[in-house]
C-alpha cells in the first residue's frame, strides 16, 4: 500500500480478486479514502460478481476468463472515462451535480436534496452516466454498452428495469429527472427540461 501512495504517478490499478474478495473490499475502500488518483479494475471469477457492491469504488470488473483484446479495451476505456471525469468534476468537492442530485464518485454515494440514495452498483453507474450527460438522449443499446460493457449479453430490458428502480428510489417528486424519449431511449433532464421529461415519462 505504501508503494502505491509513494508512487509519483499511477495510470491504472488492477486488483486480483479471484481468491479473497473480503480483502479486496477493504483495499478498495482504503484506496478510496487515501485518494489514489487512478481508475481501479477488479479481476474476479464469475461467481464473485454477486458480491461486488457500489461502495467498493471500482471503475470496472473483468472476468478472469477475458481474452487479451477485451482486457486491453477495458483498460483503455477505464483510463479514458477517468480522465473525462476529471474534466467534469469540481476538484474542490470531487462531486458531480445534476439539478438536485449530487454524486460523489470517490465514496460511491448519491444524494437527492441531501437525502442519500441506496443504490446498487449498476444503479449508481447508470445514474452517474446519465447525470454526466444532461439532456443527451441514449438508446437502450448505448446505455448497455457504456454502463454494462460491450460484452454484456443480457437484453435491453435490463436497462428498463434499472431505470424503473432508479425512478422509484428518486421518489415521485424527482422521478421525472430521468425522462423517456418514446421509441428512442432515456435522458437526464436538466431543471429547465424537467417538465418536458415528466410529460415523456407519463407516456412510458
Amino acid at each position: 500500500m505504501s508503494v502505491l501512495l509513494d508512487a509519483p504517478s499511477i495510470d491504472l490499478l488492477i486488483i486480483d480478486g479471484r481468491r479473497d474478495l473480503g480483502a479486496v473490499k477493504n483495499l478498495t475502500r482504503l484506496l478510496n479514502t487515501t485518494g489514489v488518483g487512478a481508475p481501479i479494475i477488479l479481476v474476479t471469477t464469475e461467481g464473485g460478481l454477486a458480491a461486488i457492491a457500489a461502495d467498493w469504488a471500482i471503475d470496472d470488473v473483468i472476468l478472469d476468463t477475458a481474452g487479451p483484446a477485451e482486457v486491453d479495451a477495458r483498460i483503455r476505456l477505464a483510463i479514458t472515462k477517468f480522465l473525462d471525469l476529471q474534466r467534469v468534476v469540481n476538484p474542490a468537492t470531487i462531486e458531480i451535480r445534476g439539478g438536485e442530485i449530487t454524486i460523489d464518485e470517490h465514496s460511491y454515494t448519491a444524494k437527492i436534496k441531501g437525502r442519500s440514495l441506496d443504490l446498487t452498483y449498476k444503479e449508481f453507474e447508470l445514474l452517474k452516466y446519465l447525470v454526466q450527460h444532461p439532456g443527451r438522449v441514449f438508446t437502450r443499446s448505448q446505455l448497455l454498452q457504456e454502463v454494462w460493457g460491450y460484452d454484456y449479453f443480457g437484453g435491453t430490458r435490463t436497462v428498463d428495469v434499472h431505470i424503473r428502480r432508479l425512478r422509484a428510489k428518486l421518489g415521485p417528486e424527482h422521478e421525472a429527472l430521468i425522462g423517456t424519449v418514446r421509441h428512442v431511449g432515456y435522458r437526464f433532464n436538466t431543471p429547465n427540461s424537467q417538465n418536458q421529461g415528466a410529460a415523456a415519462l407519463s407516456d412510458h
